[in-house]
């Protein structure tokens, strides 16, 4: 068996291979058949001389990623070690401190495709982010929008959502509008507190200079000289979507984010986010960015759990798609 010793230069070990070395061991489990062992700042390799190229290959990108960015998740090594890497390591656009959130947080942009939506949302003024859930599609476009209002680019920031689990009827719920609508806007909350201290967002949704409101409030309205979020679009029904994407004003940016794998609308409704991304398709200024299971950034059973569904949607489909061609050669 051969031997081969690894010497990480400038990088700590500890930060590199993390809490109880769960990166490295995160590593090696794409590689069963090389015996992997780390002493201080030397990496040991044994097994198959085949084999040893590919790790040594895949471990300087892994390198290359982590002087980089001064960190490297479980995502990122599951990018690396399934792709070639060269997209994770080139992509400048993105990899930027999108914003700076309390506590001194630096948030980024952290996947492939999230950084694609960055670079998408500076090339043009209307974004569609379509993604399972845990991909950052949301959060990733409230921190350009908090960019965007903190740069002066806008003047305000509009966050939006179907409320379509009350039918956009929200009279049975207690308590006055702003309460009725929270639950529904939790998210978008989360996120902003993230970024915003708490006094000060509150002061911010008190003067209007960030806005949450369910989709049917748009109508009529123009929206200017602000950077607009419509989340959960997938919910939205295409005469919703159509009202919505026309408010746009001369000086807006619209961001458009949804997951088609969980759609609520009432059974032969066609989704909005469908129909827009069909007819839009190709239209100049507008991006489309398309988020995928290796962009989930959540617990690590998010994927197998989105892996799992997409299996058994694909089953029933097939099965389906049997049945009729049974049902056309008995005709």
């Amino acid at each position: 068996m051969l031997e081969r010793k690894i010497e990480i230069e400038g990088i700590n070990p500890a930060e590199l291979f993390g809490v109880n070395n769960n990166k490295l061991k995160h590593i090696k489990a794409y590689f069963p058949k090389l015996h992997v062992a780390a002493r201080g700042n030397v990496l040991t390799i044994a097994g198959d001389e085949e084999v040893m190229d590919e790790f040594e290959k895949k471990f300087d990108l892994i390198l290359q990623l982590f002087n980089k960015y001064n960190t490297i998740s479980l995502n990122n090594i599951d990018n690396l070690m399934l792709k070639d890497g060269s997209d994770l390591i080139g992509l400048n656009n993105g990899s930027e401190v999108l914003v700076h959130g309390n506590h001194g947080v630096k948030i980024r942009a952290k996947t492939i495709n999230q950084r694609k939506l960055v670079e998408a949302v500076n090339k043009n003024d209307m974004v569609f982010a379509v993604g399972p859930a845990g991909t950052g599609k949301t959060y990733t476009a409230v921190a350009l929008a908090v960019r965007a209002l903190k740069a002066k680019e806008v003047k305000r920031i509009i966050l939006t959502r179907p409320a379509v689990e009350a039918g956009e009827n929200l009279g049975f719920l207690p308590g006055d509008l702003k309460e009725k609508l929270d639950p529904y806007m939790m998210p978008l909350y989360d996120a902003l507190r993230d970024m915003i201290p708490p006094e000060k967002l509150a002061d911010m949704i008190e003067f209007g200079i960030i806005e949450i409101a369910p989709l049917a409030f748009m109508r009529g309205r123009t929206l200017d000289k602000a950077f607009v979020i419509l989340d959960e679009a997938q919910n939205s029904t295409t005469m919703q979507m159509k009202m919505f994407l026309t408010r746009m004003g001369m000086t807006a940016k619209f961001a458009v984010t949804g997951d088609m794998s969980q759609v609520d609308l009432p059974n032969r409704q066609r989704s909005g986010l469908a129909y827009a991304l069909d007819v839009l398709s190709g239209v100049e200024g507008i991006g489309v960015v398309r988020m995928g299971q290796a962009d989930v950034i959540r617990h690590k059973l998010v994927k197998r759990i989105i892996d799992a569904f997409d299996k058994e949607d694909a089953r029933v489909k097939k099965l389906k798609e049997e049945a009729k061609k049974d049902s056309k050669k008995s005709e």
